[in-house]
C-alpha cells in the first residue's frame, strides 16, 4: 500500500482514502478444483511455487459464511453420490450479502439424465441455483444468477449478479467504492459517460446524480443484466449501447453512426464526467485521448501501475482530486484504486 501511495503522491495526488475490508469471510466469489484421490475427494487449490501438489482447502475463511458452510454440504453430497462425483473437475461458487447463492459444477464428462436428477436434488438440499458444465454442456437447475441488494448511502441498490459475468469480489468494499465514487460526483454539470458498465454495478448507484447517463459495455450478458438492474432500481434516464471503448470514442468524435446508438440522441448529450473502470491493461491510447477531453475524470483501477501510466499522461490536462485505496484482498499485495480528476481551466 505504501509504494502505491507513494507512486501517487508523486503525481500530485493527496493523502489516500483507505477502506479496509472485513478480516474474514470477505469474499463473495470462490472456486476451487475437486481433487480425488482414490474413493475421497475434497477442495484444492494450488502454491505457484509447487503447481503439482494440490493443498486440500477443507476451509476457507476468506470467503463468506455462506460458502464455507455450502462447500462442507456440498462435498458431503458429492462423495455420496456417484452421479454428481465422477469427474468433477472444479467447482465455483458465487454467493451473496443477500444470502443467496450460486454453485456452478464443471466436468470432464458428458451430463446425463443421472446427473441432472442428482443436481435437482443437490439444489434443494443447498438452498441454492446451480449450473452443471462440461464441454458443450451448460445444464441450468434453478436460475442463472443470484440477486444482491446493496445498501449504500441509505439507499437498497438492487444487483442481478449472472454467472459468467464479473462482479465485485468483496461485496463490503464494493459498498465502500460505490458511495466514494458518489460523492466524487455531486455538484455535476452535465451527464455521465461511463465506459466498460459491466453489469451496471456503478452505473446504477451512479445514474440520480445526473440527468443523462450513456454507459457502454461489449458482454451481451453483461448489457443483459445490466438494462435488468436500471429497471429493477427505477432507473430511466440511462441508456446502453453494445460498444467497445475504441468504439465509444468514434461515435462520440462522429466519425461514423453506430446502429447501437440510433435510439439516443447523441447531438444533444452533453457529459461533463467519465467514469471508466477497464480491465488490467489500463486505457489504450485512443480512449484515453478521449477520456482527457471531460472535465471531470472517475477513474477505477485493479492494477496501480497501468493507472498510473494513464495518470501520467493526463496530468498536462488535469489535477487529482480525491485518491482512495480499496483493500479488496487482504493479505495480498493486489489494491484496487479510486481517482477523480478534474481538468484545469484553460488560460
Amino acid at each position: 500500500m505504501r509504494v502505491v501511495r507513494d507512486a501517487m503522491h508523486e503525481l500530485g495526488a493527496p493523502v489516500p482514502q483507505v477502506y479496509a475490508s472485513p478480516p474474514r469471510h470477505y469474499r463473495q466469489r470462490a472456486e476451487f478444483r475437486f481433487w480425488h484421490e482414490g474413493d475421497d475427494a475434497f477442495y484444492a487449490m494450488f502454491d505457484p511455487a509447487n503447481p503439482r501438489e494440490p493443498v486440500r482447502i477443507d476451509e476457507f475463511p476468506p470467503a463468506s459464511q455462506r460458502i464455507n458452510a455450502l462447500m462442507q454440504r456440498l462435498r458431503a453430497a458429492v462423495l455420496r453420490s456417484p452421479a454428481l462425483k465422477r469427474k468433477l473437475f472444479q467447482v465455483e461458487f458465487l454467493s451473496t450479502l443477500a444470502n443467496e447463492a450460486l454453485v456452478v459444477l464443471v466436468y470432464h464428462r458428458p451430463l446425463d439424465a443421472a446427473w441432472e436428477d442428482a443436481a435437482r436434488e443437490l439444489s434443494l438440499v443447498l438452498d441454492a441455483q446451480l449450473i452443471g458444465r462440461s464441454r458443450g454442456q451448460r445444464i441450468v437447475i434453478g436460475e442463472s444468477f443470484v440477486t444482491e441488494r446493496l445498501q449504500v448511502d441509505g439507499r437498497e441498490l438492487v444487483l442481478r449478479q449472472p454467472e459468467g459475468c464479473f462482479t465485485q469480489p468483496n461485496a463490503e468494499v464494493n459498498r465502500a467504492m460505490l458511495s466514494w465514487a458518489r460523492a466524487g460526483c455531486g455538484g455535476t454539470r452535465g451527464g455521465l459517460l461511463e465506459l466498460y458498465c459491466g453489469i451496471g454495478n456503478f452505473t446504477v448507484a451512479l445514474a440520480d446524480r445526473f440527468g443523462t447517463v450513456l454507459a457502454t459495455e461489449i458482454n451481451k450478458a453483461a448489457i443483459a443484466a445490466a438494462q435488468h438492474n436500471l429497471a429493477a432500481n427505477g432507473i430511466d434516464n440511462t441508456f446502453i449501447a453494445r460498444l467497445s471503448s475504441a468504439e465509444a470514442s468514434a461515435a462520440l468524435a462522429r466519425e461514423r453512426p453506430f446502429r447501437r446508438l440510433r435510439d439516443f440522441d447523441l447531438d444533444r448529450f452533453e457529459a461533463g464526467t467519465v467514469l471508466v473502470d477497464p480491465p488490467r491493461a489500463g486505457l489504450d491510447p485512443r480512449t484515453l485521448a478521449q477520456v482527457a477531453g471531460f472535465g471531470r475524470i472517475v477513474y477505477i483501477s485493479c492494477n496501480p501501475q497501468t493507472l498510473r501510466e494513464n495518470l501520467v499522461a493526463l496530468a498536462a490536462t488535469h489535477d487529482i482530486e480525491r485518491f482512495a485505496l480499496f483493500d479488496q484482498f487482504p493479505y495480498t499485495h493486489h489494491l484496487e484504486c479510486g481517482v477523480t480528476l478534474q481538468r484545469r481551466n484553460a488560460t
